[in-house]
């Protein structure tokens, strides 16, 4: 018996470290480009002739400079934060109060008007560019910030209400029926009480509106010019203007990138949290 209870004990450490070990392996494979980058970053020109991956013989931040004043990634970053906030906080708040509706009650057309909003996940956005573009020339808001803004929040408001829909869904009624039964009116139940209770699936969708309107390439290109332009589309400029210099591009590239990593690390946690319980629940 103590015999076969070692040999299941040995078995599950072998088991957990060959997962680790697979775990490293695709953890190095998916970090190498990014590593690559970085040190090109911080290299000059006749070091390219070296291995992507070797140290550079100096630190060379003068790259970094030259991407945020002469290719301008000052001002795109400025776009890019005045574009991608608004847009997350909007996205938010309108997804919480009709993925609650959705979520936690029955009427009247609910899965018709559902679908309506789940267009905006089903038609490809290349589709409607030309019309969203004829529209904002009609509104008057064509090569401004509301002409960047309102369609992401459009598009991020179809998925927000798909993801907290789900997420009220798998909240016990019973703690609505106490809060309502203590008084408290339905406005209140969803800010006071599930809203903090949603905190996992708030911050997962934080995280994925954040990635997905911060890397937005195609509306920003057909839908703004000058400096309402943002990282992306910059960093497709910057090819062009430093075509031949790759450490100023590889510099370009790790600003683009950098903020979305930093809002992943300091989230995982909870976005993790967020999208396993999405899984695990029916």
């Amino acid at each position: 018996m103590l015999r076969y209870e070692q040999r299941m004990v040995l078995r599950k450490q072998f088991q957990a470290g060959l997962t680790y070990l697979i775990l490293t392996i695709f953890l190095l494979v998916a970090l190498l480009p990014f590593t690559g980058i970085v040190l090109t970053s911080f290299k000059e020109r006749r070091e390219l002739r070296d291995s992507p991956f070797s140290l550079p013989e100096e630190w060379k931040w003068d790259n970094y400079e030259d991407a945020w004043t002469g290719a301008r990634f000052s001002t795109y970053f400025k776009s890019s934060v005045y574009v991608v906030v608004p847009v997350v906080v909007i996205a938010i708040i309108l997804s919480t109060m009709s993925g609650f509706g959705f979520g936690m009650y029955k009427f009247r057309g609910d899965n018709i008007l559902l679908f309506i909003i789940m267009l905006g996940l089903m038609v490809p956005f290349e589709a409607v560019i030309i019309p969203l573009w004829q529209l904002m020339g009609q509104l008057g808001i064509r090569d401004t910030y509301w002409a960047l803004i309102l369609p992401q929040v459009a598009l991020s408001f179809s998925f927000g209400t798909f993801w907290m829909r789900a997420n009220f869904k798998n909240i016990p009624t019973e703690i609505v029926d106490a809060a309502v039964v203590d008084g408290c009116s339905m406005w209140g139940v969803l800010w006071r009480i599930l809203f903090p209770l949603s905190r996992p699936a708030l911050v997962s969708l934080v995280v994925l509106l954040f990635m997905w309107t911060w890397n937005e390439f195609f509306l920003i290109l057909v839908m703004a010019s000058g400096d309402l332009r943002t990282l992306p589309v910059g960093l497709a400029l910057l090819r062009g203007r430093y075509a031949s210099d790759v450490p100023v591009m590889a510099a370009g590239s790790v600003m683009v990138l950098l903020p979305v990593l930093v809002i992943y690390v300091l989230f995982q946690r909870q976005f993790i949290r967020g999208m396993i319980s999405g899984a695990v629940k029916s």
